[in-house]
């Protein structure tokens, strides 16, 4: 017998097993069951976000939002939709400043299989600055739905000078 007709066959069944295995472990349509994959993703839905928002991207910004978004901020009070959000982005943030997340803060929370919350800090730096000025705190309510991910509910708050 020949080592390739011994091997192919083991070969072929470590294959289904793996395909089992990793359609089983990561379902499309469900939050997921780690925490750390769930971090992991939040990590890059939050860098995305704010790539396009220091981009002033508007149409791919709006993608990460609910059309029923609630934004509380705690200079500005409350709004109440997306479209009010995006268009108080474009007045308000683009050309004039960027935010950055303070490296080492985002904390990440499941919301059993309906999404998840995170929050932590952030600075802002006018556009141009070598320093940022400000800094203030934030969190995000994440919906999952069939496997794709929008904020609804964002509180950013404790915003003041940086010392």
């Amino acid at each position: 017998m020949r080592v390739l007709d011994a091997v192919c066959p083991l070969l072929i069944v470590l294959g289904q097993v793996a395909t089992q295995a990793a359609s089983a472990a990561t379902p499309a349509d469900t939050a997921p069951t780690s925490t750390t994959l769930l971090t992991r993703q939040v990590e890059a839905i939050d860098r995305d976000l704010f790539d396009a928002f220091n981009g002033c991207e508007l149409k791919k910004l709006e993608a990460f939002f609910s059309p029923a978004l609630e934004f509380y901020h705690d200079l500005n009070g409350v709004t109440w939709t997306r479209e009010r959000f995006i268009g108080d982005v474009q007045k308000n943030v683009c050309g004039k400043f960027r935010r950055e997340l303070v490296p080492g803060t985002l904390e990440v929370f499941p919301l059993g299989t309906w999404g998840a919350m995170y929050s932590g800090t952030h600075r802002f730096c006018q556009t141009g600055a070598t320093r940022c000025e400000g800094i203030g705190r934030f969190m995000h309510i994440l919906e999952n739905r069939d496997g794709a991910w929008r904020i609804t509910r964002i509180v950013s708050y404790d915003h003041r000078a940086i010392p």
